[in-house]
């Protein structure tokens, strides 16, 4: 991503970004063009990944952030969502990187600004974040970046009944 992390701008998302947001993680998560980044859902499940709903309310909640990172020419190549949790944590999730600049440095971007708004926007000492299990190249990108695995599983989220579950990763912010 040489050239295009320099021109980036992280901000909040805001309404007007919803239908672009929408696109981006459908894009990133799910179908054909997912398969074209290393991150994706799509050869696990083929359901959409989100609603209009569900971001619209992630963007006006007073304990998330949605974080975008726009190119310089105003599309939205990254997001990810920080959600407060008791105890001093956040919860990371949604993140994803459009798959044409994928392995070019924003997801760990998109990371480090989860960290500065954990704790500044947040309160959060401890970011917590759950991977699918049958993803191990995906968790042990999240280790190399500091995360942790907590021994714990859970359910994955959703009525569609699935074979898999969800590794509970967690990392301190310094």
């Amino acid at each position: 991503m040489p050239g295009v992390a320099s021109a980036l701008t992280f901000r909040l998302a805001t309404p007007t970004d919803l239908p672009a947001l929408r696109r981006l993680v459908e894009r990133a998560y799910r179908g054909d063009t997912a398969r074209q980044g290393w991150t994706h859902e799509a050869d696990l499940l083929d359901d959409e990944r989100t609603s209009d709903a569900e971001l619209a309310t992630a963007i006006s909640a007073p304990d998330r952030c949605v974080i975008v990172a726009q190119s310089a020419d105003g599309a939205l190549i990254g997001t990810v969502t920080l959600t407060t949790l008791p105890e001093g944590k956040a919860y990371l999730g949604m993140l994803c990187v459009d798959p044409d600049v994928q392995a070019g440095g924003l997801g760990r971007a998109l990371l480090a600004q989860c960290d500065a708004m954990a704790q500044s926007e947040l309160g959060a000492h401890a970011i917590e974040m759950t991977v699918i299990d049958r993803r191990p190249e995906l968790i042990a990108w999240y280790e190399r970046r500091g995360y942790v695995r907590t021994g714990e599983t859970r359910p994955f989220p959703g009525a569609t009944p699935v074979d898999f579950a969800m590794v509970v990763l967690e990392r301190m912010v310094s």
